[in-house]
């Protein structure tokens, strides 16, 4: 993942509305979920502003949507997420893996 596509992606959810919803569409699975039923699992009114805040993470990459009807469908890209997580990773703890070096701060009680 490039450097510029990771900044995106982690301004999307760097807003309190946008990462719940997001969370929420990682939950929902790969059918996602309706504008009607995000608002309504996030107690928010399904206006122009959670379809602002949708359109963000779907500009960022972090999720897709679909027309079925008259409604529309949001859903978490899982590959995008898995490679934001991958890019955060990278190099973990020097090189060592991660499960050691907790394991090493746990037993020694690091900071």
């Amino acid at each position: 993942m490039k450097l510029n596509l990771a900044v995106t992606a982690l301004g999307a959810l760097a807003h309190e509305t946008r990462l719940q919803i997001f969370r929420l569409l990682v939950q929902a699975g790969a059918s996602g979920l309706s504008v009607g039923k995000i608002a309504d699992a996030l107690a928010i009114e399904a206006n122009g502003r959670l379809t602002f805040h949708l359109k963000e993470l779907v500009a960022a990459g972090l999720a897709s949507s679909r027309q079925e009807g008259r409604f529309v469908f949001y859903a978490a890209d899982y590959p995008a997420m898995n490679e934001l997580l991958r890019y955060l990773t990278e190099d973990c703890c020097g090189g060592l893996g991660c499960q050691e070096i907790v394991e090493t701060c746990n037993a020694e009680h690091c900071a």
